[in-house]
């Protein structure tokens, strides 16, 4: 089969899995009150996080799919491990975090801080998992690439790493409206879906109708695990200059993020706000939500 034919074949499978998850986690009442799934949204109303393992779920599954049809060579199946380890374990992490997360410690500066003063966050844990599933999916990459070690590589393999890890927080600070996240995901993992993101673009795809209605939400879980993937198949087909401007963009974003709202600067954008309340339906009515950043 074609490349663009495995492809096509794989993100149809994830996208599969991630509607038919969704669908059926909603449908059996995942958001059920005192469930450690349960979120309450932006509009007070009860979210299930059960959309971001099925979202990782559904990557694995469409890259599982697009091995067997695709017959990879030695740098496409380094691109499908490296892609695998970066989703499962940014994923797992983000899952830890959004079971176990307390809030109190926000953003990588309240992390950090909160490590001054002797306590360890799950928020910093993921932070580290993160990273070192992105330098694991990096080397991976590096290990398909003829050539040696060397200073060049080591210096690739980190900015890599930066780019894996920083994507997987970005797509993660826009999960606070329905559907924000995975519309950001497909907007990034489109122009590759040819080359190897097709599994991210159907996972994301799959998982809207429920998140754009207001009934699931990516959390941690899957924003960390999807970003983390069409980043990982970015550094391994990006060229360096295009990689670094990449890079500049995620962490010029990230560290804005410390002092902007991304929902308030949607707001007063016009075109930005078409775009972020496409598809998304009217909540109904229900008990005002807590106050919070965003």
């Amino acid at each position: 089969m074609s490349r663009v034919g495995s492809q096509l074949l794989a993100g149809t499978a994830a996208g599969a899995v991630a509607w038919l998850g969704n669908r059926t986690a909603v449908r059996r009442g995942s958001a059920a009150t005192g469930s450690r799934w349960v979120r309450t949204n932006h509009a007070g109303l009860p979210v299930t996080l059960a959309e971001g393992p099925i979202a990782a779920a559904a990557l694995l599954a469409g890259l599982g799919v697009g091995a067997l049809a695709g017959a990879p060579d030695r740098q496409s199946g380094s691109r499908i491990l490296a892609v695998a380890v970066a989703g499962a374990g940014a994923g797992l992490v983000g899952a830890y975090d959004d079971l176990f997360g307390s809030g109190a410690s926000r953003g990588f500066r309240g992390h950090l801080r909160a490590l001054r003063q002797g306590t360890v966050t799950s928020g910093l844990v993921k932070i580290i998992g993160v990273g070192l599933s992105g330098l694991t999916a990096s080397m991976i990459i590096r290990s398909g690439r003829p050539g040696r070690f060397s200073i060049q590589a080591l210096v690739e393999t980190m900015i890599d790493t930066a780019l894996i890890a920083g994507t997987a927080n970005l797509v993660n600070l826009f999960d606070l409206r329905p559907g924000r996240a995975a519309k950001i995901i497909v907007i990034m993992s489109a122009p590759l879906s040819t080359v190897g993101a097709a599994p991210v673009l159907g996972a994301a795809i799959g998982s809207l109708p429920s998140d754009l209605a207001a009934r699931s939400m990516m959390g941690d879980c899957g924003a960390n695990a999807l970003g983390a993937a069409v980043a990982t198949v970015a550094v391994d087909v990006l060229p360096r200059p295009a990689r670094l401007v990449a890079l500049g963009a995620v962490a010029t974003l990230n560290l804005a993020s410390e002092r902007v709202s991304f929902t308030a600067v949607i707001a007063r954008t016009p075109w930005l706000r078409a775009v972020d309340e496409l598809g998304r339906r009217s909540p109904p009515a229900g008990p005002p939500a807590p106050a919070g950043p965003g």
